[in-house]
């Protein structure tokens, strides 16, 4: 069952077949293309999208006090290719260990995984994906952070 109170939902439309907002998730090129608010690259991404499959991403961002690197980890909960993907995601270091919300700086409430749930549906001759990130309030950072990560899904998919 989806929180929705504690939940970011973002619906996009893309002029692109479902095909191709598929691979934009589950093929890592793609993945590192658009991944990340402005600002980020994405280095690694390290995706086994099959159902029990792991994931390791790492993020780079150049903060005032230099570069600064995230690590994520998850899984992969539902792979329904062409219509469904879902993983949960908690921050970790380089080798892939799950790190407390506390040791990353956040506060002691904030879940140490969270789950991503992409459902895509052929619409108007193109594609409607609906994101939720279950764990992640509407209104915070990380909301702020996807809604940067899909507008340069956007312009990724719109180059091609």
């Amino acid at each position: 069952m989806t929180d929705t109170d504690n939940s970011v939902v973002i619906e996009r439309s893309f002029d692109a077949p479902v095909e191709l907002i598929w691979q934009m998730w589950a093929d890592p090129e793609h993945f590192k293309a658009w991944y990340g608010p402005m600002g980020a690259s994405i280095p690694v991404a390290n995706m086994d999208v099959r159902v029990g499959g792991k994931r390791h991403i790492c993020m780079e961002m150049e903060t005032p006090n230099g570069q600064m690197q995230m690590w994520f980890v998850g899984e992969f909960t539902a792979v329904d290719p062409h219509s469904k993907l879902s993983y949960t995601d908690a921050m970790s270091d380089a080798d892939g260990n799950v790190m407390s919300p506390e040791s990353m700086g956040m506060p002691a409430n904030h879940p140490e995984s969270t789950e991503v749930i992409v459902e895509l549906e052929e619409a108007d001759g193109g594609t409607k994906m609906t994101m939720t990130h279950v764990g992640v309030p509407a209104g915070s950072p990380g909301a702020m952070g996807w809604g940067m990560a899909l507008d340069k899904l956007e312009a990724h998919v719109a180059a091609r």
